[in-house]
């Protein structure tokens, strides 16, 4: 145990992390930080002895590699957050194009099933107005013969009203309309 706090003692400490989203980032992923860390209380150990001359340049250059491997953890845990942003927000465009490409292919189901009602309508319309056609040629047909039938009659009925000596001419002529 003594040993063990021995060592815990002559560990370089790590300065205190200066961004509380971090610290916090760090403690939700099990790194052991909390939002506070505590350093260690070196007054209650006995068993340390004051550190020779030669001992604080190694322990400078140990401060020195452990602010090197903080920089290199903030990094490495910022390039795997950065990572998961990228995919989630990789993920959330996925999605939206999934979700709109559903919504496009409703849309044109859509669109097609309207073209087929309109196409029906417009082939209707198009019976009809060819039915209306035929009809108003046959009743032009029957109108042209009316008006036939009326000038004829209006002829005879002159041709008997003048008498019988021109009479023969407006029947032939009566005849020719026909």
């Amino acid at each position: 145990m003594a040993g063990t706090l021995l060592q815990l003692a002559m560990a370089p400490q790590l300065p205190p992390l200066s961004d509380p989203a971090l610290e916090a980032f760090l403690a939700d992923i099990g790194f052991g930080l909390g939002p506070d860390p505590t350093p260690l209380d070196l007054t209650t150990t006995t068993t340390m002895a004051a550190t020779p001359p030669e001992e604080e340049t190694s322990a400078s250059a140990s401060a020195a590699a452990a602010g090197e491997a903080e920089r290199r953890l903030r990094r490495k845990i910022s390039n795997r957050e950065s990572a998961r942003r990228s995919r989630a927000r990789k993920q959330r465009h996925l999605e939206e194009l999934r979700a709109r490409a559903a919504r496009l292919r409703a849309g044109n189901r859509e669109l097609a099933a309207r073209l087929r009602g309109v196409q029906g309508r417009a082939a209707l319309v198009r019976l009809t107005n060819a039915r209306l056609r035929a009809e108003a040629g046959a009743l032009g047909r029957r109108l042209a013969a009316a008006r036939r039938a009326i000038a004829l009659r209006q002829m005879y009925a002159a041709a008997s009203a003048a008498g019988t000596s021109g009479g023969f001419e407006l029947q032939a002529l009566a005849s020719l309309i026909v």
